[in-house]
């Protein structure tokens, strides 16, 4: 039998206690999960990649089976470079959807046999998002309910 290995892609500026549930639950779902940190030329990050590279090493240094990587190109080159065969997703709100399948049926027309695994998010964590952590930070708010514990002093010193 060959090796299950996903990629739960995204640009986790910052990883969120969301992400961090996500990561944790297709772990345990894949033989090997890859966190990639894509990197959109045209979005100017709150923290650099490297930083958030950096903190999400920090998140899954006890997932053995966990690696972090970065990736500025298309998604199913980084897939296909891999040898992956599914892509991992989390849902947070209804609205979500719309926007994940219309990736995921892309995704799969450019690579087809590719899978997209949605994972919901927990109730207690839907209204989390980067974005809300990066406002809170911005503003010099406790983001420690928000982020894992491993990565609080990071955000909240802007890295």
């Amino acid at each position: 039998m060959s090796e299950r290995v996903a990629v739960y892609p995204g640009s986790f500026d910052p990883a969120t206690v969301g992400h961090e549930d996500m990561i944790r639950r297709a772990a345990a779902m894949f033989d090997r999960l890859i966190v990639a940190v894509l990197h959109n030329p045209s979005k100017r990050g709150f923290f650099p990649v490297e930083a958030r590279v950096r903190m999400l090493e920090k998140i899954t240094a006890d997932l053995p089976n966990v690696t972090v990587d970065r990736w500025d190109g298309l998604l199913v080159d980084y897939v296909k470079k891999e040898g992956a065969c599914a892509v991992v997703r989390g849902l947070r709100q209804v609205s979500d959807f719309e926007t994940e399948m219309t990736m995921a049926q892309v995704n799969s027309r450019l690579l087809p046999g590719l899978e997209t695994v949605f994972l919901m998010t927990k109730p207690e964590q839907c209204c989390v998002s980067s974005s809300v952590v990066r406002e809170l930070a911005a503003f010099g708010g406790d983001v420690r309910e928000f982020v894992p514990a491993c990565i609080a002093e990071d955000v909240r010193g802007g890295v």
